[in-house]
């Protein structure tokens, strides 16, 4: 069985044994693209799901914040700007001063990003006319963030001061990644702070679930306060995406049913990880590309490549097919290269965190805090374009898979020493992989590879 395998920027192609399931680890149905992207978010903002327009819940004069995912969101087409355009366009004949209007990219601890990096998002034009009125959420500038207060399970609720005060904030949500986008999220991550974020960002909260999300259970609860002190005042347009240059579904209208519309289409889309297989394998193979959403406008690193991706993004299926004790062949050469600029925190967590613990658990409970406060590296992130130095931490802990996985192989590493520094076992090819991966579970091993959609290695402009 001959397959094309991502390998960083390539593509290997590899025989494998007959016997190997092929899975897809993608969507099972495409969408179509809408034919008129603009027409598409007129009839949106026109019937919004749980609320009046957007022109209708303003008064002239009032002061609107339009906030809208960074550019880890995978959605390199122009629906940011389309309808920022468009709400700009209704807010104005509402009696809304332009010149009252902010916008803000919403980064939460990702790093922040210069004009000339947003523009090709929301447009030259518009970062032309806002100029300091268009700007990266700063999830560190305690003048422009409030405290919301505690909600019932105990989350702290911490969120950007234009939010609060705005008399309206529109969330321009631009793509999903099945349930793990959307709803409270855009707002109680995006434009939130560690304070808050660490509550479900730890190695057992994240979750891309559809159905029964853990981690949006969590963020409902902050929305909820949210609404609570702030209420009617949050907006949102939520995207669904043909793929990463076309838009196929655009809702407007509350957070709440603007995520239930989406998620009511995703749910036709992927099914449940569990019932991707029926049987459970010795072992799981695939591939890792030279991409990752936080190395956008940057390089891939070693904890981006072996954990974000390897073991997050990319192993998020080894639960469901892979066996207790299984082995993960994954294939790349995983370079030993560093962006010192905008991944500043990442060598420095490369060395002193993963070169004494992979015990995801120990990594929250002992080094969290400790980098999340790191005021040297704070200021990178504040002042330097870096990402927050915690999130070199909440990188790792795709980790917990460990629990389940026996052995990781990493197949083509460039550098053997880089896969050893986190404990798993580097092979020149896949081949020598599979025959060690035999040697753990015997000759006839069962093997489930599963193919992923390739995605571009840098962010198309």
């Amino acid at each position: 069985m001959r397959v094309d395998i991502p390998y960083g920027d390539d593509l290997l192609a590899v025989d494998l044994p007959e016997r190997t399931q092929v899975i897809s680890g993608g969507q099972q149905a495409k969408l179509p693209a809408v034919d008129d992207l603009s027409a598409a978010v007129r009839a949106a903002l026109d019937a919004p799901l749980g609320c009046p327009p957007v022109e209708r819940l303003v008064r002239p004069g009032a002061r609107v914040t339009i906030a809208f995912d960074d550019p880890t969101v995978m959605s390199f087409g122009p629906v940011r700007q389309v309808v920022i355009e468009e709400l700009l366009r209704r807010l104005e004949a509402a009696g809304v001063n332009r010149g009252d209007v902010t916008l803000i990219c919403a980064n939460a601890l990702h790093r922040k990003y210069r004009h000339e990096e947003l523009a090709p998002f929301v447009g030259q034009a518009l970062v032309r006319e806002f100029g300091p009125r268009l700007f990266s959420h700063d999830a560190e500038d305690a003048d422009n963030l409030v405290y919301l207060g505690r909600t019932a399970g105990g989350y702290d609720v911490e969120i950007s001061r234009y939010v609060a005060e705005s008399d309206l904030t529109v969330y321009v949500n631009a793509g999903h990644n099945r349930g793990f986008a959307g709803g409270w999220k855009s707002v109680c991550v995006g434009l939130s702070t560690y304070r808050s974020i660490r509550h479900h960002h730890t190695p057992d909260g994240m979750s891309m679930s559809i159905s029964n999300n853990r981690m949006h259970q969590m963020l409902d609860e902050m929305g909820a306060l949210v609404e609570a002190k702030i209420p009617g005042k949050i907006f949102k347009v939520d995207t669904l995406l043909a793929n990463p240059f076309e838009v196929a579904r655009i809702f407007a209208g509350t957070v709440d049913e603007t995520r239930k519309a989406a998620l009511a289409v995703l749910r036709q889309l992927y099914p449940d990880r569990r019932d991707l297989s029926r049987e459970r394998f010795d072992v799981v193979l695939y591939g890792v590309p030279n991409w990752s959403p936080y190395a956008i406008f940057s390089s891939m690193n070693p904890i981006l490549t072996l954990i974000s991706s390897g073991l997050g993004y990319l192993g998020g299926t080894v639960a469901a097919l892979g066996q207790q004790g299984c082995s993960v062949i994954m294939a790349t050469p995983c370079p030993d290269a560093w962006d010192r600029v905008h991944h500043a925190s990442y060598p420095v967590v490369w060395e002193r965190v993963l070169g004494r613990t992979r015990d995801p658990y120990a990594i929250e409970r002992e080094y969290a805090d400790q980098y999340a406060h790191d005021q040297p590296l704070v200021e990178k992130y504040r002042h330097e374009y870096a990402f927050h130095p915690v999130h070199a931490i909440l990188a790792c802990y795709p980790l917990k898979r460990l629990a389940q996985i026996g052995q990781v192989y990493v197949a083509g590493a460039k550098n053997p020493d880089v896969v050893r520094h986190v404990g798993f076992t580097p092979t020149k090819s896949l081949d020598e992989a599979l025959a060690l991966a035999g040697q753990r579970h015997g000759a006839d091993f069962s093997l489930a590879y599963l193919d992923q959609v390739p995605v571009a290695s840098k962010t198309p402009m």
